[in-house]
């Protein structure tokens, strides 16, 4: 063993190195110290091995923040906002009564969307309290609250949401109900975006205006509706306070639908209150004198039975009509609809109709009961407005509406309008004198129209009864037609048809035709139409388009939607209006029309008969309403025409009847309270003098010209008049009582002497009747029929004569109004 010591070993891990040397020899790290490498971190073995180092902790934690960033980035430029849903979007148009009040609500949902402004504040406050109190000082997103709402459903704590305002409105307007992670994560992008899109404002009126609150109402305005029947820019802190509480549970909390869930709902009701004061919203002694308010035990109907269908109807024709909206903009909903009818009014015309006509139907025990329909509307001749309309029975049982339908024959409700033209157009009869209401015409049956260059017309007065000569004034009182068709041929049927329509009647009223059955209403203008022209008339000649809407709102924008302005025109003379007033006014004192009378007011108008009983009207107006009524037949199954005769346990159904009932009734109810006025009439020249009546053909007494010793006359020749339906004029001599037409008399008879006939008359010896037709037999006439004279007619005799008329469009049954 060498006495030298052996080698010392190297440290492990480490090698030596040769030193490099230099070009010039020396070591290349010669004078540096040398570097010594730190041994290795012995490996960690057992439970250390199971601990993360701080290192992997750390990267763990930067790789995280880095990936939900880029999440973030990315979730934040994928997501978009998107349209919004068609469900969100859709709403209901609502139409109102003039004072304010819900009248109908279309579409299947129900919504109304309004501006903030017209949500009450204590309403606005109130939602913020329920659902969302720090609204306008955060963020679109809570983070907290969704981790707070997670923990607590998981823990058992109720399923909570945790979304702020603003989600909840992102997830009602663009997206669905789905409770899906894909919809949580759009919603969260999706609210973000928006906070910087919108304002808080704008938010939350979106919010308002989608959110569900049971009863089918959607948005605040909707409820407000549907549980209190106001709008929501009414409601007090109470009652937004209740409608607050629904949006958290809508189907627990109503009390009405659910009264065991009553506790519940106050205690909602009570934590939404406590929170407005907590945020200084409301004031402890507001708090403390706040009741709760009892929603209402019914839900406003949004459907179209009984008179809403018909009313809106006619409220969307008007419309379409006037091109005010297109079909397609009135169905994206959103309008609010304020019409001019008047409940008071309105309920007043269905009482009157069941009172006068549906209450005494026996539809079980006669059959004709089953075909009465009935249609009527009101107008306020000042302005135009339509105040009150009667559709049917119920709109979910007859859709047609009765009031704006054009089928059915006006009747003599038209005759008035022959009248007018006559006066407008200064007119004559056919031999030359004015017509007034005081001019005299042959009421004879079946008498045949003269200066008609068409076919023969000779119309049926009702029942056949001839009325010899008597005034237009009379005429109109009994409604007959013989003196009516003749005037309208004097008068021009052309020009009869004109002033028809300047008065109000539409330009293309089916069998609006210029022959002289237009005078007895074989055209079929509707209820509508009837009552415009009549209100033109009580307002003196001056005729303003109807209108049924006061305003429309789309959004509850005010003045969104523009309505054509009411121009009023002064469309016949008051001359002519007013004289056919007064003539109309003994229609209802005296004539046909009596039972108007039970209005308790000055009153004028005129019933009509449609062919074969079908329909019956009564047209008459005060100086402050215009009102037409029509009592029609229709069989419920085919919706053909029937006729009314037994109708009512009646014989037949007049306008002076059940429609003029009616009329009175309604008119009677529509004015209460209302002081009477009396017409203000400027009438025509020479209308109120009174013109003497035909010539008597009678002898005076103790003259024997033609006077027979046993009272008996021999009969003779009469030279033919020269007057044609107007007022009789010398035109025919006789001598020694024997007239020269050749026609026989009775024996005991009074011989006429010295009279005047006119042409085709002939005098009756030896029968009298009242003015309305009671024949008594014993004398014979002679062809041509019979004169008027002094009260006694014979319809007995022949009709002569081959004047041409038409009878185009003619009315073929006998009838009265």
């Amino acid at each position: 063993m060498s006495d030298q010591p052996e080698p010392q070993q190297p440290t492990q891990g480490w090698t030596p190195r040769e030193p490099e040397v230099a070009e010039d020899g020396a070591p290349e790290n010669a004078g540096k110290a040398e570097k010594v490498k730190k041994p290795k971190r012995p490996r960690r073995t057992g439970w250390r091995r199971l601990v993360p180092t701080w290192r992997f902790v750390l990267g763990t934690f930067v790789l995280g923040i880095l990936l939900v960033v880029g999440l973030f980035a990315f979730g934040y430029y994928a997501v978009h906002i998107p349209a919004a849903n068609a469900a969100a979007t859709k709403q209901s148009n609502v139409y109102l009564y003039a004072d304010g009040s819900q009248l109908a609500r279309d579409g299947e949902v129900n919504r109304e969307n309004v501006p903030l402004s017209q949500i009450s504040k204590a309403a606005q406050h109130a939602v913020l309290a329920a659902e969302d109190r720090d609204f306008y000082t955060e963020s679109a997103v809570d983070p907290k609250a969704m981790l707070r709402a997670a923990w607590n459903t998981v823990t058992g704590k109720g399923k909570q949401s945790g979304s702020t305002i603003t989600q909840q409105y992102v997830k009602n307007y663009y997206l669905a109900q789905e409770q899906t992670v894909t919809r949580k994560v759009k919603e969260f992008f999706i609210s973000i975006k928006l906070d910087q899109v919108k304002t808080k404002d704008q938010i939350l009126e979106g919010y308002l205006n989608t959110s569900y609150a049971g009863r089918n109402s959607y948005g605040l305005q909707a409820a407000a509706q549907a549980y209190y029947g106001i709008d929501a820019i009414d409601l007090t802190a109470g009652q937004g306070a209740y409608l607050a509480a629904l949006l958290n549970a809508p189907s627990e909390y109503d009390v009405i639908a659910h009264p065991e869930n009553r506790p519940a709902a106050l205690a909602r009701w009570n934590y939404v209150l406590d929170g407005m004061v907590k945020k200084g919203w409301l004031t402890e002694a507001e708090r403390k004198a706040t009741t709760f308010p009892e929603p209402k035990q019914s839900i406003v109907s949004t459907g179209m039975s009984g008179q809403r269908g018909y009313l809106v109807k006619a409220v969307d024709d008007y419309l379409f009509d006037n091109k005010i909206l297109t079909e397609d903009e009135l169905q994206a909903g959103g309008y609010r609809i304020t019409t001019t009818l008047q409940k008071p009014k309105q309920d007043a015309f269905v009482k009157a109709v069941n009172d006068q006509v549906m209450k005494k139907l026996d539809k079980k025990n006669n059959k004709v009961d089953n075909y009465v329909r009935a249609g009527g509307v009101a107008i306020d001749p000042a302005t135009g407005k339509v105040l009150a309309m009667y559709g049917g029975i119920d709109y979910t049982k007859q859709y047609v509406n009765n009031a704006t339908r054009r089928d059915y024959q006006d009747g003599s409700t038209f005759k008035p309008f022959v009248f007018t033209a006559a006066v407008e157009n200064g007119s004559v009869t056919q031999d030359g004198q004015t017509i007034t209401p005081n001019t005299y015409y042959d009421g004879t049956n079946e008498r045949p129209v003269q200066g008609w260059d068409g076919d023969e017309y000779s119309p049926e007065n009702e029942d056949q009864v001839s009325y010899g000569n008597i005034t237009v004034r009379t005429a109109t009182d009994k409604s007959v037609n013989s003196v009516y068709a003749q005037l309208a041929v004097d008068v021009g049927p052309a020009k009869v048809k004109q002033t028809a329509i300047d008065l109000g009647l539409p330009s293309d009223t089916p069998e609006l035709n210029p022959y002289p059955s237009i005078a007895l209403g074989t055209s079929t203008a509707s209820v509508l139409d009837m009552a415009e022209a009549y209100a033109t008339l009580a307002n003196h000649g001056k005729h303003g388009t109807y209108t049924i809407i006061e305003k429309i709102t789309k959004d509850g924008e005010a003045g969104s939607v523009t309505l054509p302005k009411q121009k009023t025109k002064q469309v016949v003379s008051r001359e002519a209006a007013d004289t056919t007033t007064s003539v109309l006014q003994s229609v209802v004192e005296s004539g046909t029309a009596t039972a108007a009378l039970e209005a308790d007011r000055p009153a004028a108008g005129k019933t009509g008969t449609a062919e074969e009983d079908t329909a019956a009207w009564f047209a008459g107006y005060t100086p402050d309403l215009a009102t037409v009524v029509s009592v029609m037949g229709q069989d419920p199954n085919t919706g053909k025409h029937k006729s009314l005769y037994g109708a009512m346990g009646l014989d037949r159904i007049n306008g002076g009847g059940a429609p003029a009932e009616i009329w009175a009734q309604f008119t009677k109810a529509a004015l209460k309270g209302k002081k009477a006025k009396e017409f203000d009439l400027q009438l025509q020249e020479g209308a109120e003098e009174q013109q003497a009546p035909p010539a008597d053909t009678r002898p005076d007494p103790g003259t024997d010209a033609g006077q027979d010793n046993g009272g008996t006359t021999d009969g003779g020749q009469e030279t033919p008049g020269a007057t044609t339906g107007a007022s009789p004029t010398p035109g025919g001599t006789t001598t020694d009582g024997t007239t020269t037409t050749g026609g026989t008399t009775t024996t005991g008879g009074t011989t006429d002497t010295g009279g005047t006939t006119t042409t085709g008359g002939t005098t009756d010896t030896g029968g009298t009747t009242t003015d309305g037709g009671t024949t008594d037999t014993g004398g014979t006439t002679t062809d041509g029929g019979t004169t008027d004279t002094g009260g006694t007619t014979d319809t007995g005799g022949n009709t002569g004569g081959t004047t041409p008329g038409v009878a185009t469009g003619a009315l073929t049954t006998s009838r009265r109004d």
